[in-house]
């Protein structure tokens, strides 16, 4: 399928999506490829690698299967494959559910933490390697102007020490060390209203400190258009910002903007993420 942007090829398995296709009630054409540049990429074509890794027998909508988690990450590794091959530009990728990649027996390193834990990693060295990582992400996406805003951790960012004592043994210290060190940050400014002041767009990001400070905030902004940017990979990933809603699945009923709007973001930034940067 065209965008206003970018050709789209999917990685999947073409069982799976003729009958999605069903249950929406769209009349879709798959056309199977072997690789993206034997793709027909008129409107209305869904180009398809078709992996064939799903048993539709045994496939069951709304519930955990190893099959599903496997088959799941198969479409990623291939994917980034391409990606890492020079075929595609950029990947996008659907929602996931951890469970069924655990029952696949697949695990990934991920910054999930729980708030306890978190406060441990609350350090002026992480601070300082987070952001530095961060400004190089933001200037490999095209973003070379502005400040970024460090958000607090604690009520009032601590009042001193009244409410707890992150912000003026590892927090300021470690945005005094970033100025020092030519960086164009800020902060710590109350979550409260830091969010509030960078859409009204006094600052060109925020670096969160724990999972949910930053998502709520972005959630609530624009739930449906909240996408994930993947850092820290030689390849440009974006990714939906929701979870797998196994309670409407095979419904028909499951929106799929968030799904559109990380394909057209992974078109626009694709041209400033290059291996060569």
């Amino acid at each position: 399928q065209v965008t206003d942007t970018a050709r789209v090829i999917v990685t999947g398995d073409s069982n799976i999506l003729r009958q999605a296709a069903r249950i929406c009630g769209k009349d879709l054409r798959i056309h199977i490829v072997e690789s993206p540049d034997q793709g027909d990429y008129r409107q209305g074509i869904l180009n398809l690698i078709d992996l064939k890794n799903v048993d539709m027998d045994s496939f069951a909508y709304g519930q955990i299967q190893a099959m599903c988690g496997r088959a799941a990450y198969e479409y990623i590794e291939k994917s980034v494959r391409l990606a890492m091959e020079g075929q595609v530009d950029a990947v996008a990728t659907t929602c996931i559910n951890k469970e069924a990649l655990r029952a696949a027996g697949i695990f990934f390193l991920t910054r999930h933490l729980s708030l306890r834990d978190m406060l441990d990693r609350i350090t002026k060295e992480n601070i300082i390697t987070c952001v530095e990582e961060c400004t190089r992400a933001l200037e490999r996406l095209g973003v070379t102007e502005g400040t970024m805003a460090i958000a607090g951790l604690n009520p009032h960012c601590g009042e001193h020490g009244l409410f707890g004592w992150e912000e003026v043994r590892e927090i300021m210290p470690a945005v005094e060390e970033l100025q020092k060190r030519g960086y164009r940050v800020a902060g710590p400014i109350g979550a409260d209203s830091v969010f509030h002041q960078a859409a009204q767009g006094r600052y060109n990001s925020v670096l969160s400190l724990y999972h949910d400070q930053g998502h709520i905030a972005a959630k609530t902004l624009d739930f449906d258009r909240t996408i994930s940017v993947t850092n820290g990979m030689p390849i440009l990933r974006t990714s939906v910002d929701h979870g797998t809603a196994f309670d409407i699945a095979g419904t028909g009923t499951a929106g799929e903007i968030s799904m559109v709007e990380a394909i057209l973001l992974a078109a626009r930034y694709a041209p400033h993420f290059r291996k060569d940067l």
